[in-house]
């Protein structure tokens, strides 16, 4: 989408309505302000910095948190653990210099910008904002596919780990992942058909709740088998050449631990969205910085004790999903609950990452056909007395058509830490450091080849050669899994 088509699709039929969205006239001249009403005609917000926290731990705190292990079992106690903490200082810096993007000009008073592309269309070229537009909606559209991909294996393993309990460690328990993507889409249906992302602060508790819980059940576990025993082998440089992997093994898999590592803290291609349900004042950048540190530092420690304490458990042979390497055995009912609570979690975050990819589609068929009755008509359905909801057949057949598209290529290609570290690794550079880093150079006016030019530079140059590394990493990983990999027949 255009610089000129995503300003038209703000403009609409000149009322400055979003797809999906009511419209809201602004305030009269003088009449102060409507209290139901913002400053740019749409409904007050009423975001906190604890519902923005909600959103970023449920974006952030997500199934990559449970390839942690695996990814230091990769790289080892020193690097494994450095690594995640400079992924962490890293994402909440150039998060901070993203959220004072949200607005161009003075940060309380100044036009809003909706989404991340109006953010960079507003501070930077068209081919800039096309190129963005391209990053930030394949990794939005990618994570939808790793969503659904992950609740399956994680639904899989409920029914595993039941069977085993019940016949045996000996028994044939594989089970097919394909039925339990169809009934995760399923249920995705019906939630996207909530309207836009301010109708969601519930969803993104009660999964940010799950996150803590499954996240929390795997620490604990791991906790209980590095005190019982017996423990995997451990290294200062993880999986050892010769003996786990080969030399040229050891770094593609490095290079893909890296990719899991920026996936499990991927969230800036969300975050002007996530903003703008935040009220004012104080200044929606204020609250937003504060909600960053409080969901990056949550997300850290956990990832810390996940990562750490997973390896430790279960050293070099640690599995890329961390409860699976308990081997769905005892305590069966704890793990079951652990599965639940990943694919609830799941289900809300699923929806965090896909109300752009609808709000973008949305607004610019409505620009596009402003006087189209199937995009524009909303019907009020009533379920009984109390209760209505609003219903539009455009939203309901493209937002259904897309969870059926994704979910079909989620069926296509289950590779749970080669897609986790392919995504990590085109989303992280371009949308969690290049954008944020050239936006402020653009708003504070900083000179080329001045120390603080140079320092951002460098470090957007050294998060573009990770990047490049775990892509490269991943892509040799999914290579890999295609070799042994027959369409429709994938089992956990």
């Amino acid at each position: 989408m255009t610089k000129d088509v995503e300003m038209a699709a703000r403009k609409g039929n000149g009322n400055g309505a979003v797809a999906g969205e009511p419209y809201y006239p602004p305030p009269p001249s003088g009449q102060g302000g409507d209290v139901d009403v913002d400053d740019d005609g749409k409904h007050r917000r009423t975001g906190t910095v604890w519902t923005a926290s909600a959103h970023i731990i449920t974006a952030v705190i997500g199934s990559g948190v449970l390839s942690l292990a695996w990814a230091t079992a990769q790289l080892g106690w020193v690097v494994g653990p450095v690594t995640l903490m400079l992924f962490a200082g890293i994402t909440y810096y150039t998060s901070s210099l993203l959220a004072d993007c949200y607005r161009t000009g003075d940060p309380a008073t100044g036009k809003r910008n909706y989404t991340y592309m109006d953010a960079v269309a507003a501070y930077l070229s068209r081919w800039q904002v096309l190129t963005c537009g391209v990053f930030q909606y394949v990794n939005l559209v990618g994570t939808a596919i790793g969503y659904t991909i992950t609740a399956s294996i994680s639904a899989a393993a409920i029914n595993k780990a039941n069977c085993y309990h019940k016949n045996g460690r000996e028994a044939d328990c594989g089970v097919y992942d394909s039925m339990y993507m169809v009934v995760f889409g399923a249920v995705q249906i019906f939630f996207s058909q909530v309207p836009n992302f301010h109708d969601l602060w519930w969803l993104s508790f009660l999964a940010a709740i799950m996150s803590f819980t499954y996240a929390s059940i795997a620490v604990g576990l791991s906790l209980a088998q590095v005190i019982s025993g017996p423990t995997g082998k451990t290294s200062l440089s993880g999986t050892e050449v010769g003996v786990d992997v080969t030399s040229a093994e050891k770094i593609w898999l490095a290079f893909q631990a890296l990719g899991d590592i920026a996936f499990a803290y991927s969230y800036s291609m969300i975050l002007i969205e996530i903003q703008d349900t935040v009220k004012s004042p104080p200044a929606e950048n204020k609250t937003m910085k504060k909600a960053t540190m409080l969901g990056v530092s949550t997300t850290t420690a956990f990832y810390m004790l996940c990562g750490c304490l997973g390896y430790a458990a279960f050293g070099n042979a640690a599995k890329g999903n961390i409860l699976t390497g308990f081997g769905f055995y005892e305590p069966y009912w704890l793990i079951d609950f652990a599965n639940v609570c990943i694919v609830v979690h799941l289900v809300g975050a699923y929806q965090v990452f896909c109300q752009p990819i609808f709000a973008a589609v949305e607004t610019y068929a409505a620009w596009r056909w402003p006087n189209s009755a199937f995009i524009a008509r909303e019907h009020t359905v009533s379920a009984g007395k109390k209760v209505s909801f609003s219903l539009n057949m455009f939203r309901l057949t493209w937002r259904t058509a897309f969870v059926v598209v994704s979910t079909v290529l989620a069926i296509l290609m289950p590779f749970f830490n080669d897609i986790l570290g392919f995504l990590g690794a085109i989303g992280f550079w371009p949308l969690t450091v290049y954008f944020p880093v050239e936006m402020y150079i653009r708003q504070r006016r900083i000179q080329k080849y001045t120390s603080r030019w140079v320092a951002l530079q460098t470090l957007s140059f050294l998060c573009f050669l990770v990047s490049l590394a775990a892509a490269v990493g991943s892509i040799e990983g999914v290579t890999e899994s295609l070799k042994h990999y027959v369409p429709f027949k994938t089992k956990s």
